[in-house]
């Protein structure tokens, strides 16, 4: 029985999933859900986020844990390390993008929809964001990829939420995406970045 995933339109944490699966060359079924009416979601997992996955009787949802079960599932070609030490070196990676690197630009979104947001805070979170081009800018020195010269889940991890920082599709509608948009000005500084993001945004989807 092959996979099914559910999604919807413009979900950063689902396309993390599509690109592990086209990396992988696993085949997959998709079923498109209204951001509006998410009571597919719900009824299969019962929780209403995106993306969903289900595998036979198996149903997984949050990108990160179903990024490992088709690493454990369909091993090759790799996203983790085979080493030991450096697999959990990625795994620290992803928890702080997960955890913490997504925090600023989670925390805008939410003091923007109070009655009198506070622009000071919006404007430091603002600058967290900016500021962290650095890291990945430093991360691809030397080589193509986050983590090495070979595509891993740090790049399929943190693509679909620093894309926005040079790519934009026109019909998106989440202020989300406009946050990371608004706080991650590339410049003339991060050429490494923007290389790197036009290379991800080339590789196929699942």
């Amino acid at each position: 029985m092959g996979l099914t995933v559910y999604r919807i339109p413009f979900s950063t944490n689902v396309e993390r999933v599509a690109l592990a699966l086209a990396h992988k060359g696993v085949d997959v079924d998709w079923v498109d859900v209204d951001p509006d009416d998410r009571g597919p979601v719900v009824a299969i997992s019962g929780q209403q986020l995106v993306p969903v996955l289900v595998d036979g009787d198996f149903v997984l949802h949050d990108s990160p844990r179903i990024l490992e079960h088709l690493e454990d599932n369909f091993p090759e070609p790799p996203l983790f390390p085979a080493d030991v030490a450096r697999r959990e070196e990625l795994r620290s990676f992803l928890d702080w993008f997960n955890q913490v690197w997504k925090l600023p630009p989670n925390l805008i979104a939410a003091e923007e929809l109070k009655p009198a947001p506070d622009l000071e805070l919006i404007a430091e979170l603002a600058d967290r964001i900016a500021v962290s081009l650095d890291r990945f800018e430093a991360l691809l020195a030397g080589r193509d990829f986050l983590f090495g010269d070979g595509l891993t889940a740090a790049d399929v991890t943190a693509f679909p939420f620093l894309k926005y920082a040079l790519l934009w599709t026109d019909g998106d509608p989440d202020r989300f995406h406009e946050i990371l948009r608004e706080t991650m000005p590339l410049g003339d500084r991060y050429p490494r970045l923007e290389a790197w993001i036009r290379r991800i945004d080339d590789l196929p989807r699942g």
